[in-house]
Order: structure tokens, then C-alpha cells, then sequence
């Protein structure tokens, strides 16, 4: 693998396990809080992370196989913990799955980094490009979240 490819990668896990070691003190009942001003909870963000690395990969791969069924209804674009339903994935749930995540990319798809695809409307045709993207989506992401513990009063 490039260099680039492995720094890459290990920009995306580290960010990865700051964001899990942000949220490892919440409790299942912070997780649910809406604060005043916000249109979502930590738990939607976290679904909403998940579901956009894959999402975007998707966008260029044409691959749905990542997925799990109804994350789109429940950490979509435009949706809300409104949304949930007794299905969605509990705080620990989710936790698990973005664990494993930045090492289910890295197996699928890190020998496919540069594979030029269809470019997606932001312009995107790589993996590689998506993945920086994502990045910077998910540091978004763990802004809201600090801030909704800000709001919550959590350690």
C-alpha cells in the first residue's frame, strides 16, 4: 500500500477512536437528548457517520452490500431520532459498528483506493477522495456531539 494510502488510513481510524473515546462516558439516556437549538441527538450523529462513509462509497462503488437495512430511514439525510424506531441501533450498537469500521474499508476496498468510478456531483471518481471527505463530515459530526454534551452537562 502507498504511503499516502496508510496515512490515509490512519487518519481515519485515530479520528475514528477520538470520536468513540468522546462518547464512551454517554450514557444510553444522553444519547437520546435533544438539546434546545438541536435538530438531532449523539445517537442519530453516530448512525448518521456510519451510514455516511458507507453512503458515499456507495455513491461511486454502486456497492449497497455495506448497509444495514433501514439506516437510511433512521441516520439519512433529513431524517431525525423522530425516525427511530425500536430497531434502531442502541448507543452500544452503534459504538461497535464505527469500531469496525475504518478496518472493513481498509479490507474491501484499500487495494481499490485510486480505481477511477463515475464521479459523484461533488466530482468525486475515488475511494480515496471520498474518504477525505468523510473525514472531514464526521469532524463536523463530532462537533455537534460536543457540543450536545456541552449542552447536557456530560463529562
Amino acid at each position: 500500500m502507498e504511503k499516502r494510502h496508510e496515512i490515509l488510513f490512519n487518519q481515519l481510524e485515530t479520528y475514528r477512536s477520538y470520536v468513540l473515546d468522546v462518547v464512551s462516558t454517554i450514557t444510553r439516556e444522553e444519547a437520546e437528548i435533544v438539546p434546545k437549538g438541536f435538530n438531532n441527538n449523539i445517537r442519530w450523529n453516530l448512525g448518521h457517520m456510519y451510514l455516511d462513509q458507507f453512503d458515499w462509497i456507495r455513491a461511486i462503488t454502486k456497492d449497497n452490500s455495506n448497509v444495514p437495512e433501514h439506516f437510511r430511514a433512521w441516520f439519512g439525510f433529513g431524517t431525525s431520532p423522530a425516525d427511530f424506531t425500536d430497531e434502531t441501533p442502541t448507543l452500544e450498537e452503534l459504538k461497535g459498528l464505527l469500531k469496525e469500521q475504518p478496518s472493513r474499508i481498509r479490507e474491501v476496498y484499500g487495494d481499490k483506493l485510486e480505481v477511477e468510478f463515475a464521479p459523484t456531483e461533488m466530482g468525486m471518481h475515488t475511494i480515496e477522495q471520498v474518504l477525505i471527505r468523510t473525514i472531514f463530515h464526521e469532524g463536523m459530526h463530532l462537533q455537534a456531539i460536543l457540543d450536545i454534551k456541552k449542552c447536557i452537562g456530560s463529562k
